[in-house]
C-alpha cells in the first residue's frame, strides 16, 4: 500500500487483535454502525468497512461509499449485507466462515443437554428457594436417535461430539454425499423420516428462501411426542409460534433456541415457557470465536486492499477456498497474463486458459481470474482485483474460457494462455512451477521455447536471427545504465525468426525500447513488469 493510506472503517466492536493485523499501512476510523445518520457520511472515504451483525450494508450504504473495495463481516452470516448490490458495484464481500464453527457447535450441544435436563428452570427454581427435584426429571441422550438437519461444517462438528454419547445419528441434507456422511457414522434420510424417527433434532442450515419456515406446525406434528428440538443456526428456520404451541401441548418436550426470526428479540412466545431454554444468539459469543473472526477478516481486508486473492470472499466467481496445491499457481497465472498482454501489444478478443498436470486435479477455476488480473494490470488505471476482473472483461468484450487436463507430457504443471487478437493473429504464453519453492517460470512465449524465471522486468525482441544482435542489445542497455540480469535467445531455425528475452534490474523507458528495436531491426519489442501487483 503506497500513497495516502486507505481508510478502514470499523463500525462495531471487534477483537483488539484486529488493529494489530491491519497494521500501520491503513487509517483506522470508528463509527457506530447501528446509527444510520453517522454511518452513511462515514462511508464516504472508506476503502473497507468492518462490521458484525448490527450494521446494515445495503444498496444505500454502498452508494454512499464510492471508494469502497471490501465489506468485511466478522462472522459467518451475511443477512445484513446486500451481496448482489456489492458485486454489481465491484465491491468484495468477505466473512469469517470458520471462525465460530466450534463455538456454535458447542453451544448447540450445550442447549441440547440443558433442554434434556431442564437445567435453566431448575437453576431458577433453586434460586427462588425451592427444592423441587421431582419437577425437573429429564431424559438421557445416550442410545437415543439424534437427527441433524444440515450436515455442513457445524452440523458435522455437532454429530462428532454427540457420537460420544453413543447415539444413533441420522441427518437430512440434500447437498451431502452419503459416502461422506457414512465416514462420520451418520445415515442420510429424508426430512420426513428424520422428523418421524428422532428423539432429538438439532438444526444447522443456512437461512435461504428454501429453508425459512422449513419446520412448522405440520412438521412438528409428525415428530415423536416429547422430542427435543434445538436451533442454534438461523432464526426463522422453525416457526416460533408453532414451536411454542407444540411445547405447550407436550408434542415437543423441550427446546433449546439461540436464534429468532427477528433480532434483537424480547417478546417471543417461547420466552414464557419453562421447557424452552433460550439464549440471545450466543453461538459465536466466545472469546476464541470473536478473536478468530476479527483476525480472519482483518487479514482478508489487507489482502483485498492489496488486490490479492481473498479465500474468504463470498462474491468471487471462483468461489470457495483455494486448494493449497493451487495457490502457487496464482502468481504464475497472473504473470502469464501480464506477459500475454505485453507480447500481444493490446487486449485480445478471446483468451483460453489451459491448465495441465497436477493443478488440474483440483478446482482450478481461480487461475482463470488470476490470468485476467494479469491481463488487465497494465491496461486499466484502476486496481484490478479478483472481483472486478471478470467485470472488466465483460465490459471490454473479452471472452474468457478455461480448459483442464490431468495429462502434461513435459512438465508436472503447465499453464498456457492462448489468445486471439482482433486481426486474427494468435498469441500464446506458457509457464510452469519449478523446484521445491514452486517458482514461476516461463516455458514458451509467442511460439518460442524459453526457460526463464518469471520475475522482475522482462524485455522481448522478435527479429531475424543473425550474429551481433545480443551484443547490440547489451551495449544499448549498458549505455543507458540498465543492468542485465539474464538473457536468452530462442529461434525457429538458424537464420529464421528469433526471440530474445532479457531480464533487467530496472524499468526500460519506451523510447529506449523502441530505439533498441530500430537498431537491431526487431519486428516487435515488448516490455513486461512482473513485479508483484
Amino acid at each position: 500500500m503506497t500513497g495516502t493510506p486507505p481508510v478502514v472503517l470499523i463500525a462495531e466492536e471487534l477483537a483488539p487483535s484486529v488493529l494489530e493485523v491491519l497494521g500501520e499501512d491503513v487509517e483506522i476510523r470508528h463509527v457506530d454502525g447501528a446509527d444510520r445518520g453517522a454511518l452513511l457520511p462515514a462511508l464516504a472515504d472508506a476503502a473497507a468497512v468492518m462490521i458484525r451483525s448490527a450494521t446494515q450494508i445495503d444498496a444505500e450504504a454502498l452508494a454512499a461509499a464510492p471508494n469502497l473495495k471490501v465489506v468485511a463481516r466478522a462472522g459467518i452470516g451475511l443477512d445484513n449485507v446486500d451481496v448482489a448490490a456489492a458485486t454489481e458495484r465491484g465491491v468484495m464481500v468477505v466473512n469469517a466462515p470458520t471462525s465460530n464453527i466450534v463455538s456454535a457447535a458447542e453451544h448447540a450441544v450445550a442447549l441440547l443437554l440443558a433442554a434434556a435436563r431442564h437445567i435453566p428452570a431448575a437453576d431458577a427454581s433453586l434460586r427462588a428457594g425451592k427444592w423441587a427435584r421431582s419437577t425437573f426429571t429429564g431424559v438421557e441422550v445416550t442410545e437415543k436417535t439424534v437427527g441433524v438437519v444440515g450436515l455442513g461444517r457445524i452440523g458435522q462438528l455437532v454429530a462428532q461430539r454427540l457420537a460420544a454419547f453413543d447415539v444413533t445419528l441420522i441427518a437430512y441434507d440434500p447437498y451431502i454425499q452419503p459416502g461422506r456422511a457414512a465416514q462420520l457414522g451418520v445415515r442420510m434420510v429424508s426430512l420426513e423420516e428424520l422428523l418421524r424417527e428422532s428423539d432429538f433434532i438439532t438444526i444447522h442450515l443456512p437461512k435461504t428462501p428454501e429453508t425459512v419456515g422449513l419446520i412448522g406446525a405440520e412438521q412438528l406434528a409428525t415428530t415423536k411426542r416429547g422430542v427435543i428440538v434445538v436451533n442454534a443456526a438461523r432464526g426463522g428456520l422453525i416457526d416460533e409460534a408453532a414451536l411454542a404451541g407444540a411445547l405447550e401441548s407436550g408434542q415437543v418436550g423441550a427446546a433449546g433456541i439461540d436464534v429468532y426470526a427477528k433480532e434483537p428479540s424480547t417478546d417471543s412466545p417461547l420466552f414464557a415457557l419453562p421447557n424452552a431454554v433460550v439464549t440471545p444468539h450466543l453461538g459465536a459469543s466466545t472469546t476464541e470465536a470473536q478473536d478468530k473472526a476479527g483476525t480472519a477478516v482483518a487479514q482478508s481486508v489487507r489482502l483485498a486492499l492489496q488486490g490479492e486473492f481473498v479465500p474468504d470472499a463470498v462474491n468471487v466467481q471462483a468461489g470457495g477456498v483455494v486448494a493449497e496445491d493451487v495457490r502457487p499457481g496464482l502468481p504464475l497465472a497472473e504473470k502469464l497474463g501480464r506477459v500475454f498482454t505485453a507480447v500481444a501489444g493490446g487486449l485480445a478478443q478471446s483468451v483460453t486458459v489451459d491448465v495441465r498436470g497436477k493443478l488440474a486435479e483440483f478446482d482450478d477455476s481461480v487461475l482463470q481470474l488470476a490470468v485476467l488480473r494479469g491481463v488487465f494490470a497494465d491496461i486499466v488505471e484502476e486496481q484490478v482485483t479478483y472481483v472486478n476482473a471478470p467485470l472488466l472483461a465483460e465490459q471490454r468484450g473479452l471472452e474468457i474460457a478455461l480448459t483442464s487436463d490431468l495429462e502434461s507430457p513435459t512438465y508436472r504443471n503447465l499453464v498456457t494462455v492462448h489468445g486471439a487478437m482482433s486481426d486474427g493473429t494468435q498469441v500464446t504464453v506458457s509457464g510452469t512451477l519449478y523446484g521445491k519453492n514452486q517458482v514461476p517460470r516461463l516455458t514458451e512465449v509467442g511460439g518460442f521455447e524459453v526457460d526463464l524465471e518469471a520475475s522482475g522486468y522482462l524485455l522481448f525482441f522478435t527479429y531475424t536471427d543473425r550474429p551481433g544482435v545480443v551484443g547490440a542489445v547489451g551495449a544499448a542497455l549498458g549505455e543507458a545504465g540498465v543492468n542485465i540480469a539474464g538473457a536468452q535467445v530462442s529461434r525457429t531455425t538458424r537464420g529464421g525468426e528469433a526471440l530474445m528475452a532479457v531480464t533487467v534490474d530496472s524499468p526500460v523507458p519506451p523510447d529506449l525500447l523502441s530505439g533498441i528495436a530500430g537498431t537491431i531491426g526487431a519486428r516487435e519489442a515488448r516490455a513486461a513488469d512482473l513485479n508483484p501487483l
